[in-house]
């Protein structure tokens, strides 16, 4: 075979592979996927309760079976909805937010937000993710309509957990929550919310979109029995063996998704040490809606009684 030959054989094969992945990364971004997971967090004698995860919704109007999907979460009939943020994706997303929640919204939940529900979103080199945080954080762009969102979670009877503690009864176990406003922006006031968990709560839940270090060390030294957080999208693409390439913040790449402990190598019981859930997310950003060995999901996070 002559060498011009074999060349042009190998770029319509390379040319046809990339199409190929491209054309599954874009099917895999549309691969709903409830995850389940168990969490002994309750007293012993107490019922479970059913928490539903959600994160990095990332709406635009025209995701039609996104939003279908986000609307039949509500046959889960979780005992508690907790929405760790980005749950926009356009300036006209609010209302389809909204609408696709549907009666999740009538059950008791809790939320903050990400960047995303703040501003719009920017079309970026996605290699710029794979490279060391330089600090730039797009906050010179158009807002987006957050406070018409927060307004209508609120509305709803959402706890709005921004920079904020709370407390909720959900079932016959009592939650105290503490929030905190985005850490990729650096909006969080770990100020505002520092000291010890309420001691007199079942359960105590620390609140975050974004899973960076100095957060999950003040919830796990706080006493918090468990942190709920996204923005890692799990990585969006990941890799045979090696897993997550990027968490886009300081957390491990072996943490950008599913349960683990805070600090990871530490177990359950240990002094000043929690749990981490992290959600890989229902979205992608509008520009790069691809996934690859990292399906979008929303989790069932089963409570449980603690064992004695």
């Amino acid at each position: 075979m002559r060498p011009v030959d074999l060349l042009t054989g190998t770029v319509a094969a390379g040319a046809v592979t990339g199409a190929a992945l491209t054309a599954y990364a874009a099917w895999e971004a549309r691969a709903y996927t409830l995850r389940t997971v168990e969490l002994p967090l309750l007293p012993a004698g107490h019922r479970p309760l059913k928490v539903l995860h959600l994160s990095d919704i990332h709406m635009t109007p025209g995701q039609r079976r996104k939003q279908e999907w986000v609307a039949s979460l509500a046959d889960l009939e979780p005992d508690l909805v907790v929405n760790t943020g980005d749950n926009l994706a356009h300036r006209d997303a609010v209302p389809v937010v909204t609408a696709a929640l549907g009666s999740l919204l009538e059950r008791p939940g809790v939320f903050v937000f990400g960047s995303n529900d703040y501003y719009v979103p920017t079309l970026r080199n996605p290699i710029r993710y794979l490279l060391p945080d330089t600090g730039t954080r797009y906050v010179d762009k158009p807002q987006l309509p957050w406070p018409d969102l927060q307004r209508a979670y609120v509305e709803a009877g959402w706890l709005d957990l921004t920079n904020r503690n709370d407390q909720l009864k959900v079932g016959d176990s009592s939650f105290a929550f503490a929030g905190v406003d985005d850490p990729h922006l650096r909006y969080d006031r770990l100020d505002l919310i520092a000291g010890p968990a309420d001691p007199g709560a079942d359960v105590r839940l620390g609140v975050t979109h974004a899973p960076y270090l100095r957060v999950l060390d003040q919830f796990a030294a706080d006493g918090y029995d468990a942190v709920i957080a996204g923005h890692t999208h799990g990585g969006q693409v990941c890799l045979p063996i090696i897993g997550a390439l990027t968490t886009n913040c300081d957390l491990d790449n072996a943490r950008a998704k599913g349960l683990h402990r805070h600090p990871a190598d530490s177990r359950d019981g240990d002094p000043g040490s929690t749990w981490l859930h992290v959600s890989a997310g229902v979205g992608t950003s509008p520009y790069a809606r691809i996934r690859v060995a990292c399906r979008p999901e929303a989790t069932l996070l089963t409570l449980t009684p603690r064992a004695d």
